[in-house]
């Protein structure tokens, strides 16, 4: 598979992780009742982060920049869209400038070679 696409795939699912661990806890109490369940979802949390990382990082030829950027525009989109399904938030104006954003920033560091 394709480095990139495989860094982004490792991105999204530790961002879908890390937001149902930080903000699934406000939804549902998770916290409350299965602390150790929570504190040990940060090991594959922290395990996709570094292969998404690591998959940017060979795809960019060793440059460690568009990995965070990257990282950051799939979290910004990521959390937008869950906060939206999940706590119903709706997609304001700022907020739709925001992905508009994070999209562009995605598009800058995939297609700007």
């Amino acid at each position: 598979m394709n480095k990139l696409l495989l860094g982004i795939v490792y991105g999204f699912l530790a961002q879908v992780i890390t937001f149902l661990q930080l903000q699934g806890n406000i939804k549902w109490n998770w916290y409350q009742r299965f602390p150790i369940l929570v504190l040990a979802t940060a090991i594959p949390i922290s395990w996709l982060f570094i292969k998404s990382v690591e998959s940017f990082v060979g795809y960019f030829n060793g440059e460690i920049w568009p990995s965070r950027l990257i990282g950051f525009a799939i979290g910004v989109i990521v959390f937008a869209l869950m906060s939206y399904f999940l706590f119903k938030e709706p997609i304001t104006t700022k907020t739709f400038i925001c992905l508009m954003l994070a999209c562009c920033i995605l598009g800058v560091q995939i297609f700007w070679k």
